[in-house]
């Protein structure tokens, strides 16, 4: 399992001051990618990333596009320096930047897109208001069972929205439905419920509403066949054209992130060593779990991403 996966984070792992120390690091990121970004989107998508405030930077239409952003700066330090990946997977928005590193989209065309993206599934938000949480130490089963339960007592919408790894599943819903579960898999055992700070329901059927919307605007952009292998985090199989890849970006607003089966597939092509290119480090933990034996990298901060080059030298220039 010597092949390089590149995996990219989703809405959750933003956070005041990403990509900041990369741009010190490497300044001629500014002009190329921070300043062309502000004037695509007309507002100041960097300073949001670089100082905030925390609470801005949450909200769906701008988290969206400054995660894509960071995660694409750092793939072209790497690329810069000679790292090239066998494979790519990005978890939920994530894949949006999977697809830039695989030469489906161009970048400003991602960017545009998670913009809208955020902007929809927050006024989906508005007009029935939803939350997330993680549920920890129960499997998938039990916890679809729970979701069940809880949209008959509760008459609300309530789903699995992320299946993480073998015992950490996200679930999606209106408000009281994932309250109503909440309080349910605390009886049936959970080790932990966390409320995630999300600004809404993601990967659930309240988004239906937005997903015409959102598929006019990607017939709108050109997608091209992937350069390497995409492996989808909707279907968890390799994305096998374009066509095929503007599919699975409609098709996840309102479908589930398979994740562990996206990390399965990644160890079945080979990738035994994951760069998470972007913010955060959860995907590495994640796929750690799920594969255990895999190596995983880290580029959140300048550091971090000098160690990942030096560790992968052998496939750099």
């Amino acid at each position: 399992m010597d092949q390089i996966a590149f995996l990219f984070p989703g809405q959750g792992s933003q956070r005041v001051g990403m990509g900041l120390d990369l741009m010190r690091r490497w300044p001629k990121l500014t002009e190329a990618y921070y300043r062309r970004a502000d004037e695509l989107l007309g507002f100041e998508l960097s300073r949001l990333c670089w100082q905030g405030p925390a609470q801005e930077l949450r909200q769906m239409p701008v988290t969206q596009p400054a995660v894509v952003l960071t995660s694409v700066v750092a793939l072209e330090v790497l690329r810069a320096h000679g790292l090239m990946p066998d494979i790519a997977a990005g978890h939920s928005l994530g894949e949006f930047s999977a697809l830039v590193c695989a030469g489906v989209l161009d970048w400003t065309d991602a960017l545009r897109l998670v913009r809208l993206r955020g902007e929809l599934m927050m006024s989906a938000n508005e007009r029935v208001p939803g939350k997330m949480a993680a549920v920890v130490g129960l499997d998938l089963a039990t916890v679809e069972e729970m979701c069940a339960k809880a949209a008959a007592a509760s008459g609300e919408v309530v789903e699995v929205a992320n299946h993480n790894d073998f015992t950490q599943v996200v679930i999606s819903g209106q408000t009281g439905g994932v309250d109503a579960l909440a309080e349910l898999v605390w009886q049936a055992g959970a080790d932990r419920v966390v409320m995630l700070e999300i600004g809404g329901a993601a990967h659930c059927t309240l988004l239906g509403g937005i997903e015409d919307e959102f598929a006019a605007a990607l017939e709108e952009v050109e997608f091209r066949d992937p350069v390497i292998p995409v492996i989808s985090s909707f279907s968890a199989a390799p994305v096998a054209d374009g066509a095929d890849a503007r599919a699975c970006l409609r098709r996840q607003l309102t479908g589930r992130v398979n994740w562990t089966g996206t990390a399965l597939r990644l160890a079945a092509e080979g990738a035994g060593r994951l760069v998470e290119v972007g913010p955060g480090k959860v995907l590495g933990g994640l796929c750690r779990r799920i594969t255990p034996g895999v190596v995983a990298h880290r580029t959140d901060d300048a550091g971090q991403l000098s160690l990942t080059l030096a560790a992968l030298a052998d496939r750099g220039t």
